[in-house]
């Protein structure tokens, strides 16, 4: 009974998003679907409580590379790639902002956490201007049942099963099952995974 109802509520939150994806579609034809994608997470991200969950979840299901429809993305999550995956029971937290990233099952991504597209998203600078050149997006991956900080930035991989702590700052890959902390994060123990 309690996934037939789950099904319902997300049926339900599909039809209320199609004006949102109609206006996607548009916008996407016009002026890219990464551009138009920021403006649309926007506005959905203002939507709080669970109402607010189904409504995110059903349009990014439709406009990402994968969503799973038993991901959570909480009030304030903001998305600027469309070739974001999202994958099952995920968990991205209030206030995250999600680039180029492909996150794993049952990872957890808290509060105000930065998942870039890349270490070098944009010009080094070096014609005068750092928005000039071309940009350079390259996936940032983080393992299933991870769990990754509040406030922390990850610019690199992240390995399955492992923590990267609060306001650390990811900029070279971390492996799996370990415990990561600091600016730049580094290796501080491994971690028994969970059988």
């Amino acid at each position: 009974m309690r996934e037939g109802l789950k099904q319902l509520a997300l049926l339900v939150a599909t039809v209320a998003v199609a004006p949102a994806l109609v206006s996607y579609a548009v916008r996407s034809a016009l002026m890219g679907s990464d551009r138009a994608l920021e403006g649309s997470t926007q506005a959905l991200a203002l939507v709080p409580g669970v109402i607010g969950q189904y409504l995110r979840r059903a349009f990014l299901r439709h406009v990402l590379a994968e969503c799973d429809p038993s991901a959570t993305i909480e009030y304030g999550a903001l998305f600027s790639c469309a070739g974001a995956r999202i994958a099952a029971r995920a968990y991205v937290g209030p206030r995250a902002h999600i680039g180029l990233a492909h996150i794993g099952a049952e990872t957890l991504i808290a509060a105000g956490v930065h998942v870039t597209s890349g270490a070098h998203i944009h010009g080094d600078g070096s014609t005068g201007r750092f928005a000039d050149g071309p940009l350079n997006r390259q996936v940032v991956r983080i393992g299933a049942g991870s769990w990754i900080g509040a406030s922390a930035v990850v610019m690199a991989d992240v390995g399955s099963n492992s923590i990267v702590g609060a306001g650390a700052v990811v900029t070279s890959p971390i492996p799996d099952n370990v415990v990561a902390v600091g600016v730049p994060a580094a290796v501080v123990r491994e971690r028994t995974p969970v059988a």
